[in-house]
């Protein structure tokens, strides 16, 4: 779960254009694909491998922002006499990318799509990745297509996973998503995301799992000028993000019970983590009971509310320390479970723009037929969490300074003007510095107190004076006015 999230709807100015190019060269982000990789993928946009399964009668829709043309799952949802049925369409990479060909090693090399404010700089040539590979609708091509039965409370009663064409049918948004759900107007395949996503929260509240309605940091262009602004996740949101949670999870038991599979895994919080954000709680006024979990409070705070919105972003303290889990041979590792899933779980749904995807697709379809795993997989799962470790560290850099710089760019005309905010972490060993969470614009930032001024007011809503703004150095810093 990342720190902070930002989304970007209009053009950056000049600063922070020059302050971007800046971050792709101290982090020596690859750009251009190079010749050999280009015109492989040329090719095999043009001659994949096919599967024999036929499964375009099956009418898909895929759910993504408005501008995304990389797109990963497509769904069906519909009702069964005794549940519902899942299928879910994922893009098989493995059709278009030969193991050890240029593409494949320049894949191993970047490991993730990295999202900066002005672009993003894929895994795959965007010939696949937003073209043949893609999921787009009207094109007919291959995927991993999973069929997952739930019962009527929405547990998982059968898994199947094969190879299949499809053709996904529309590409729809949240928004109108949600606007269509609570109209009531949507058609059932769509009608059921919500039956089905409130059944699969109602199971991650049995089983005790997290999912953190983190605010959005938009930054958009209005009447020539530049602002930042704060968005709550829809239900829609949540509720599309279940079906891909079922997917992980069932992939996860697939490939544990197969004996060879990747993991993705978190352990438990520390109790001094958890300590430390019941001291934030009730700096921010939130009312933890002690016979009240985690969990239940999680689900109980309101993103809208500025305090609330604090607070989740504290909480994704405790989801650091994920990694990926491999094993083999039968052999069960120590840890197989993701603490924020409360469950075994899996990365398997997004492989046109994270690489272990790929491999879990093909664990799953090799235990699902019972059969040995390509060579090429078992030869790279070894590599694959280190790999994966830095490919992840690198793209939460991006994101991390991406903000920064950000809200460095569109706060550098404003030094020494005060603003409305709360404090909402201060550092134990040194509480005159923390971090600050303004009003508006929507800057989350650091705050250091004057010499002599005494401890930060954790939870208070106080003026502060912006004092630094540097879009060269990434730099944002307050101080209590």
């Amino acid at each position: 779960m990342p720190r902070r999230q930002i989304r970007v709807t209009g053009a950056a100015e000049a600063p922070l254009r020059a302050a971007l190019r800046a971050l792709r060269t101290e982090l020596d982000v690859p750009e251009a694909f190079g010749p050999e990789v280009l015109a492989e993928a040329e090719r095999a946009a043009r001659e994949p491998t096919l599967p024999a399964y036929d499964a375009t009668d099956i009418p898909l829709f895929t759910i993504d922002p408005p501008t995304s043309t990389d797109l990963d799952q497509a769904m069906h949802l519909s009702r069964r006499p005794d549940g519902y049925r899942v299928r879910y369409a994922i893009a098989d990479v493995a059709a278009f990318v030969v193991p050890g060909g240029a593409l494949d090693a320049e894949a191993h090399r970047r490991v993730t799509t990295l999202y900066f404010p002005d672009g993003k700089i894929p895994l795959h040539p965007p010939v696949l990745s937003e073209g043949a590979a893609s999921l787009l609708p009207g094109q007919t091509c291959p995927a991993v297509l999973w069929t997952i039965d739930l019962d009527a409370d929405g547990r998982p009663t059968a898994t199947d996973v094969r190879r299949a064409l499809v053709r996904s049918r529309a590409k729809l948004d949240y928004e109108s998503v949600q606007k269509q759900l609570d109209a009531g107007t949507a058609e059932e395949p769509l009608a059921l995301l919500k039956d089905i996503g409130l059944l699969r929260e109602r199971q991650e509240v049995a089983r005790g799992g997290i999912s953190l309605n983190v605010p959005e940091q938009e930054i958009a262009e209005r009447d020539g000028a530049y602002e930042l602004a704060y968005r709550a996740p829809l239900p829609a949101d949540g509720w599309n993000a279940q079906i891909s949670l079922l997917t992980g999870m069932a992939a996860a038991d697939l490939m544990l019970a197969y004996g060879t599979g990747v993991l993705r895994t978190l352990p438990a919080a520390p109790d001094g983590a958890v300590g430390r954000l019941r001291r934030t709680a009730r700096a921010l006024r939130i009312d933890w009971p002690h016979h009240v979990s985690y969990a239940e409070l999680i689900r109980s705070l309101d993103p809208h509310l500025p305090h609330h919105a604090a607070f989740l972003q504290e909480c994704t303290t405790l989801l650091r320390g994920a990694g990926y889990t491999v094993f083999r041979g039968g052999v069960t590792p120590d840890l197989t479970t993701h603490a924020a899933v409360a469950a075994p779980y899996t990365h398997c749904t997004a492989p046109l723009r994270r690489l272990v995807d790929r491999y879990a697709s093909e664990l799953c379809l090799a235990a699902a037929a019972g059969k040995e795993p390509p060579g090429w997989v078992l030869a790279a799962l070894d590599d694959l969490p280190k790999r994966m470790a830095e490919g992840t560290r690198r793209a939460g850099t991006v994101e991390r300074e991406c903000v920064d710089i950000v809200e460095a760019a569109l706060l550098k005309d404003r030094v020494g003007e005060l603003f409305d905010g709360t404090v909402v972490d201060v550092q134990e060993r040194e509480p005159t510095v923390g971090t600050v969470q303004l009003e508006s614009p929507a800057v989350v930032a650091r705050i250091k107190s004057e010499e002599g001024a005494g401890t930060l007011p954790l939870g208070e809503r106080l003026r502060v004076r912006l004092t630094q703004a540097d879009p060269g150095s990434s730099k944002v810093l307050f101080a209590p006015a």
